[in-house]
């Protein structure tokens, strides 16, 4: 289905939950995850030249290939993207989607959209010289629990009142055990209890603006 922007989401019949904010799937995407997330890790690590970061919930790969655009432009910095999907989308379905219009028409963007949902699972692809990706086609709670892995975690489930096991303080404390310190875990959810569950975790929990049609998104920090 179209979203208010132009770009496409899908509809979880079962749920009856879309996977992005019917208000503009790409501007949520760039605003929660890449803005509020990428930059913001980027601007308080300037001398990294490496990022580990964690997706809960491909879905689609919109979060994945506007990381891959940042890749491009960020050349000295080496991407390691592990993203977690139970249930991938159906090549068919990922022949639909349009989010290639609005990404920069050159070959390389075009091409790795298509890669990065071919690609084989379980696997560390290089997609780039700069940019490794692991999809996991397993459940948060199936994952072995490495601690201090990821930098910066894109919470991208479905929504607490949609997908409350996702949120509960037993999968939360599982991604902050997973965080480096000073990682970031970023979420379009500003729900009270998970901000309060962050919070007793140990993270330095913010309460920022939404994108847009949203009031609040949260952004957290592990000492």
């Amino acid at each position: 289905m179209e979203t208010r922007d132009g770009s496409h989401t899908l509809l979880n019949v079962a749920m009856d939950e879309t996977y992005h904010s019917r208000h503009g799937a790409l501007q949520e995407s760039e605003y929660v995850f890449i803005e509020k997330g990428l930059y913001h890790w980027m601007e308080h690590h300037q001398q990294e030249q490496e990022i580990n970061i964690l997706e809960v919930g491909m879905g689609t790969g919109l979060n994945t290939i506007l990381t891959v655009r940042e890749a491009l432009q960020h050349l000295h910095i080496h991407f390691h993207y592990t993203t977690l999907e139970p249930y991938p989308v159906d090549e068919e379905m990922v022949e639909k989607l349009n989010y290639l219009r609005f990404l920069p028409k050159i070959y390389t963007i075009q091409a790795k959209f298509r890669e990065l949902h071919a690609c084989a699972w379980e696997e560390t692809v290089p997609l780039l010289d700069n940019f490794t990706l692991l999809k996991l086609k397993q459940k948060l709670e199936d994952i072995d629990s490495q601690p201090c892995c990821y930098d910066l975690v894109y919470f991208d489930a479905f929504a607490p009142n949609k997908q409350e096991e996702m949120w509960v303080p037993e999968i939360l404390e599982k991604v902050v055990h997973m965080m480096r310190p000073s990682g970031v875990f970023v979420t379009y959810s500003a729900k009270g209890q998970v901000k309060r569950d962050l919070k007793t975790l140990g993270l330095t929990v913010e309460t920022l603006p939404g994108p847009p049609h949203k009031a609040e998104m949260v952004r957290a920090t592990k000492p």
